[in-house]
């Protein structure tokens, strides 16, 4: 009786290990799929953000036409779900967001071009 108690315990101390193991990764996961989600919606409130600048007239501080002189407002250039850096044209802005989780080695990252009528967003990373 005592080989077979011993069998049950060590059988079930590797179930639980697995079972440990399994919900660390779905953890992680959900906390990566949730961070992209994140960025996603920051970078699209970014674009529209610089859509409104794009569309305002000069005489109302917006841009008249061209992106030129828009920037990341000081308080959403970092959230709790990344960091954000704009590159802007004249008839485009490119935002790349950088997540905080980490995916396979390296940041979460999505860039966002914006032009007048579009918003598009391409998983870098």
């Amino acid at each position: 009786m005592g080989q077979q108690q011993l069998l049950l315990i060590v059988l079930g101390v590797i179930v639980v290990g697995i079972a440990v193991v399994v919900g660390i990764n779905l953890f992680t996961a959900n906390a990566v799929s949730a961070n992209r989600d994140g960025v996603v919606a920051d970078l699209n409130n970014l674009g529209a953000m610089a859509q409104q600048y794009y569309r305002k007239p000069t005489s109302m501080g917006g841009g008249g036409n061209t992106f030129t002189g828009w920037t990341i407002p000081t308080k959403t250039d970092t959230t709790p779900n990344g960091t954000y850096a704009a590159t802007v044209s004249a008839a485009s802005v490119t935002i790349v967001g950088t997540g905080n989780e980490i995916n396979a080695g390296s940041p979460i990252k999505h860039t966002a071009t914006v032009t007048s009528t579009t918003i598009t967003i391409v998983k870098t990373n």
